[in-house]
């Protein structure tokens, strides 16, 4: 990277690091709040070259609206994740992990697809609200791929790509689906907004068919999750699980809490659209129940890996699919949840694979959902479909190789906002209509507008935002 574009990309590595003691206001080197409140420390990423192993398998698991700083290793004070933190521990923190949009839907896509979801219809949509669009079947996934190259494949938990009967995880490369196919449901009764039912049950064989249980989702997701990794250990082949969590996306209903449950019901039944938003409802603290209990629930998952003997050769991700709502803890990023502003995309990413990666790790490289898309197809052995590019880079070579990143640009879009990051700096314009350009190594709270300062170099990084948008379906009208 020239000088004029700011700190290379190997420095970010390091300075990352630095920026994630700065952001806990810790001083002499890098830290991590581990579970009972004291510091670990943490060292800049280094791959462990030479080593060799099977095909993983792969656990990616999302949270719901789970802010950047909400766990206690990104600085979070009143909320406890000891088994989130101990994930990170054994493996590698990343500081400066992006979503691949700025709200649930378009996320997702980018995910499944490796791409820009302004690459497809139903990527426009921010997010699904009805069955008019989806993620086409036609469209090469993650997991149409990775089964292609002989993977079990299985997603748990929120799908938000797509109604039934056109749109559904078993259609898009998925062997097996239980799950929601909408953004939210009330945890209890499983209905959506529009108060239709919404747990099913599927397979590419059998299709999709609703399935009862009324129990608390997080509970019957964990347990399903549970259940699908110790069938792990007696299959031939690597399998791929993508586990969605709805925690800790609203309404703000825990473990327990029926009397709000049935409110939010008889609400739904009378009509009330927006019923499921709980604009009334909520606090800090049953937020903060809501996120320590899918702590809990990751870690009975993590456990259930463990017993089964499958935990050195699996590989295993944990991030949100977006920044956090309403009362999620951002500091010191500005914005939230559909902005592009870094507390909209910016989110907590932990990623463990004992065979290969060395643990008490943390990088400050810039990466968002697409890469990881690209990162475990190649660690899986599978290649794209050449007629689908991809728009994320792939990891291995970084994590595995020891081998630098090359410079690229992150690009994200969403109605009325844009942004692209550089190395350090970050292009921004927001619903005001004024670009900015902000250096996030030194100012990662957006605060500190250079445009004026650098109009070279914004008018560099506004240009290529403009390439890569002309390549991009146009919303529609």
């Amino acid at each position: 990277m020239s000088a004029q574009h700011g700190r290379g990309l190997s420095r970010r590595t390091f300075g990352g690091a630095v920026g994630a003691a700065a952001a806990l206001g810790l001083s002499g080197g890098t830290a991590a709040a581990a579970p009972g409140g004291e510091a670990v420390r943490e060292r800049p990423f280094r791959a462990a070259t030479g080593r060799h192993s099977p095909r993983p398998n792969i656990l990616f698991i999302l949270g719901d609206d789970l802010g950047w700083a909400d766990l206690s290793s990104y600085g979070s004070t009143h909320i406890r994740t000891p088994n989130l933190d101990r994930l990170g521990r054994q493996g590698v923190r990343f500081t400066d992990a992006y979503s691949g949009s700025a709200t649930c839907s378009p996320t997702r896509f980018s995910l499944y697809t490796g791409r820009y979801p302004g690459r497809t219809e139903g990527g426009l949509a921010e997010p699904i609200a009805d069955n008019s669009v989806g993620l086409e079947p036609t469209h090469p996934t993650l997991a149409s791929l990775l089964r292609d190259s002989g993977y079990a494949t299985a997603l748990i938990g929120k799908w938000h790509c797509g109604y039934l009967p056109d749109y559904s995880p078993t259609k898009s490369g998925w062997d097996e689906f239980f799950g929601n196919f909408g953004g939210a449901l009330e945890y209890y009764s499983k209905l959506g907004g529009d108060g239709s039912y919404d747990l099913y049950r599927g397979s590419v064989r059998e299709g999709d068919a609703e399935y009862k249980d009324l129990r608390y989702y997080t509970r019957i997701l964990t347990e399903r999750a549970e259940d699908h990794v110790r069938r792990g250990r007696d299959r031939d082949e690597p399998w791929l699980l993508n586990l969605n969590f709805t925690t800790p996306h609203w309404p703000w209903i825990a473990d327990g809490d029926t009397e709000q449950s049935a409110e939010i019901v008889r609400r739904i039944k009378a009509g009330d659209p927006r019923a499921l938003w709980h604009a009334d409802g909520g606090s800090v603290a049953k937020y903060t129940e809501m996120v320590e209990d899918l702590d809990r629930s990751v870690g009975r998952v993590l456990d259930a890996l463990r017993a089964s003997g499958q935990e050195r050769d699996t590989l295993v991700f944990f991030a949100s699919d977006n920044g956090g709502e309403r009362f999620s803890y951002n500091w010191p990023l500005s914005g939230n949840k559909a902005s592009l502003q870094e507390g909209g995309i910016r989110v907590p990413a932990l990623l463990r694979w004992p065979a290969r990666i060395d643990g008490g790790q943390v990088s400050g490289l810039p990466v968002f959902s697409p890469d990881w898309t690209a990162t475990l197809l190649e660690v899986a052995g599978a290649r794209p479909h050449p007629a689908y590019p991809l728009d994320g880079t792939s990891l291995a070579g970084y994590l595995l190789r020891g081998e630098e990143v090359p410079e690229r640009d992150l690009f994200w879009r969403v109605r009325g906002e844009r942004a692209l990051r550089r190395g350090d700096w970050k292009y921004y314009r927001g619903k005001g209509g004024t670009d900015q350009l902000f250096d996030l190594g030194r100012d990662q709270r957006e605060q500190a507008d250079r445009a004026s300062a650098r109009p070279e170099l914004l008018a560099e990084l506004r240009g290529k935002w403009e390439s890569v948008n002309e390549e991009l379906l146009p919303y529609p009208a």
